[in-house]
């Protein structure tokens, strides 16, 4: 509490990247990037078919292959139960072993089936030809309403819809269903002067990392194994691993290498089982690779989804009733994320009277991943659409509707919280007084505001900081760097003991090194590790202080630390000359030993996080062109540890949404194998696309965290879908109601 008062040295500070050098001189070491002695390489078969039933697999022939150590299917892993956090979401083990490794059937285009070891690439590519699959094809499901049907091909015999009463008897695709609601909607929607009720469509998206899933596993003569993989969780990709090849936690250690993006794709497992099943049979080191083709077809993208908004309101701007009924893509297996959907639909804004229904539904695709603010971006799309409809005809500024309506502290949400302080309305004003909002349009342009949130999580998470002989120190982080969370890190380490971020190394530990920690995702890193940062190296100050106290024979009591050394606390203690942390450390071996400080929490209060985003784009009435001409993203950081980072978190989320709103889809044909399984033809943008991304960062502290942080990266993304479309429709002269904007889409608008 009281982070608006704490003047500070470090943070804020736009520091050199600590692993800046070796990524830009190429010495960083990626997923793919380790070589071991004896190592073997593995392939993947996948199914050719959206949906069918394995018969049997042969795999003797590619057995006989000079070449070949090792083939495993699905026969070689154990039956598992059970369920786990993961982030935001929850893991079925059952579920997350048959996506793995298809068992009984393959669900989806790109459904592992089998894997090879062998002494090359060439030779395991090989092998695959030579595995023989007898597969019974059955009637597949792409589309999430018709996979709703009573008569749509089933995918599973034992899912029933959970949260239906009475419990249905007979098993559907609809997964679950789930509702949140407050006041009296028909009331409410009776007392509004004009109702907007329009069916809004998304396309499913993947999240475009650049380095694709990689995993080299080692399985030793003692059982102890290794894995080093591109992850955005090692302690997750530990416990998936473990469970589900039934072997215990201390038997795995699981190292994170540098990761080239995952935005909430990797925070689930693929490759590590199989390579490490690979390992135990050879006796010797696997790597698997995917390739970008494997990526798309056998790695999750986000849900597509169907969302019907009905929003009521007063002449005046006030919101009499919002309701919603989201369906959403879960892909071969349940999860998807309708729960964070429901939950994020109206948060920037204080209904009385509300209901979100949401459908989680499973289809013949790859099983959807978390993608930055799961969930958010979907229903954000239509309700902001929405409001820029209803703020048109009652001929009121959307800015001003939004602020009319907008939560603020002591707000509470519809999935239950009542918010504490929040910086919504601040970035709303700023939005209004931005330069961008009132410059002038030209010929065939349109501008946009829309407004997004997220809930930001925080949850278990480990810290250490040590400090050397040299009087140097290092921190070690238990979550992988995705978004320069090292900076901040070093930056909150520096500040609690006074002393220049340069004399500060930070390294990411490997399960065996450090303390459980939850994934890197839900923006929780900065804030969540940065308390157990705070706490280590509070620990670290009060070693320091005894350590002084110790020297000048006082009582500890008799001790400041300020500025990076012991002062006496008062000149009753007596005139003594500061005691540096480097002749304090010099020290520490005839004081009691080496200094160092270990936290671990469960971290609790993370802030919401909100934004407001202005798009302005120029429409080729001719070939359906749409430009995104000039762009800024206003949003809440709480506090800035690191300007910069935070900046690069707004605009990268911008250039995600950006593409999602106009190019990005997956094409299916008529057989349900995806057609677009590459950067050529799923169209992502590229810097000729987009302009230069404005940012205002709004600081608005979390009372909950000691320099007042809120997570950053999930917010960016959750309004350029509905700010982008709605720009588009201000050109068109017609609400544009279904995602991609691509050039057809958009001459159909024109025309008709």
């Amino acid at each position: 509490m009281g982070a608006e008062q704490i003047e500070t040295k470090w943070i804020g500070k736009r520091i050199v990247r600590p692993d800046g050098v070796d990524k830009v001189t190429g010495r960083a070491n990626f997923g793919a990037d380790l070589r071991l002695p004896g190592m073997l390489e593995a392939k993947i078969l996948r199914s050719p078919h959206a949906h069918a039933r394995i018969k049997s697999i042969d795999t003797s022939k590619a057995e006989a292959l000079p070449g070949v150590l090792s083939v495993v299917t699905a026969k070689d892993f154990p039956e598992v139960s059970g369920m786990a956090d993961a982030g935001e979401a929850q893991v079925n083990f059952a579920d997350l072993s048959r996506n793995v490794m298809a068992r009984e059937k393959a669900l989806y285009d790109g459904h592992a089936v089998a894997a090879v070891a062998a002494t090359s690439a060439s030779i395991a590519t090989e092998a695959l030809s030579l595995i023989e699959v007898e597969y019974e094809v059955l009637p597949h499901v792409i589309d999430v309403e018709e996979a709703m049907k009573p008569d749509a091909p089933l995918l599973h015999d034992d899912l029933f819809t959970k949260n239906v009463d009475p419990k249905p008897d007979k098993p559907s695709n609809v997964a679950q269903r789930l509702e949140f609601g407050a006041g009296d909607i028909d009331k409410g929607f009776g007392e509004a002067d004009v109702i907007v009720e329009r069916t809004f469509r998304t396309a499913a998206t993947h999240q475009g990392y650049i380095e694709p899933h990689a995993a080299v596993a080692e399985w030793t003569e003692d059982g102890q194994s290794r894995i080093w993989c591109s992850s955005q969780g090692q302690f997750a990709v530990r416990d998936m691993t473990t469970t589900l090849l039934g072997i215990d936690h201390a038997n795995l250690k699981v190292t994170p290498a540098e990761i080239g993006g995952g935005f909430g794709g990797k925070t689930t497992i693929y490759l590590e089982p199989v390579a490490l099943l690979l390992s135990r049979k050879t006796g010797r080191p696997v790597r698997a690779v995917m390739s970008r083709e494997e990526v798309f077809r056998g790695s999750g993208p986000t849900s597509g989804s169907v969302v019907r908004t009905k929003i009521g309101m007063r002449n005046s701007g006030e919101i009499t009733a919002a309701e919603l009924g989201l369906k959403y893509e879960a892909g071969a297996f349940p999860g998807s994320p309708a729960m964070a959907g429901c939950m994020t639909a109206f948060a920037c804004y204080d209904i009385e009277n509300a209901k979100v229904v949401g459908y989680d539904v499973v289809s013949n695709r790859a099983k959807c991943a978390a993608y930055r603010a799961p969930g958010a971006p979907m229903t954000a799309f239509a309700v902001e659409s929405v409001l820029d409809e209803l703020a048109e005809k009652i001929g009121v500024d959307p800015i001003d509707l939004r602020l009319k309506n907008a939560a603020k502290e002591g707000t509470r949400a519809l999935y239950g919280a009542k918010f504490k302080q929040i910086g919504f309305e601040e970035t709303l004003k700023a939005a209004k007084d931005h330069p961008h909002y009132s410059a002038p349009l030209g010929p065939n342009q349109g501008r946009a505001i829309a407004c997004g949130f997220w809930f930001n999580i925080g949850g278990e998470s480990t810290a250490n900081v040590n400090v050397n002989m040299d009087g140097t120190v290092t921190v070690v982080s238990p979550n992988p760097d995705i978004g320069g969370s090292r900076a901040s890190m070093v930056l909150m380490a520096a500040e609690v003991l006074g002393i220049n971020p340069d004399r500060i190394r930070i390294t990411i530990g490997d399960t065996a090194s450090i303390g459980y920690s939850g994934l890197t995702g839900g923006s929780r890193v900065t804030f969540a590790v940065g308390m157990a940062v705070v706490d280590a190296s509070k620990q670290v100050v009060t070693q320091l202080c005894e350590r002084a106290a110790q020297i000048w024979e006082v009582d500890v009591e008799g001790v400041e630390w300020r500025d990076g050394a012991a002062h006496p606390a008062s000149s009753n203690v007596g005139d003594f000359d500061p005691l540096s942390l480097e002749k304090i450390a010099a020290q520490s071996a005839k004081l009691g030993g080496t200094i160092t400080g270990a936290a671990a929490i469960n971290a609790r209060g993370a802030g919401p996080g909100f934004a407001t985003h202005i798009c302005d784009v120029e429409v080729d009435k001719g070939t359906g062109r749409v430009d995104v001409v000039r762009y800024t993203a206003i949003q809440d950081a709480g506090r800035a540890i690191h300007p910069g980072y935070v900046e690069g978190q707004m605009q990268g989320g911008v250039a995600q949404g950006v593409g999602w709103a106009l190019n990005e889809e997956y094409i299916f044909d008529d057989k349900g194998r995806l057609e677009n399984p590459g950067f050529l033809d799923y169209r992502m943008p590229v810097t000729s696309d987009l302009p230069m991304i404005d940012t205002q960062i709004i600081e608005v502290p979390n009372p909950f965290h000691p320099y007042g942080v809120r997570g950053v990266g999930e917010v960016p993304i959750v309004p350029p879908l509905a700010a982008v479309a709605s720009a588009v429709s201000q050109v068109v002269g017609k609400r544009m109601d279904q995602l991609p904007l691509s050039p057809p889409r958009v001459l159909d608008a024109i025309d008709g």
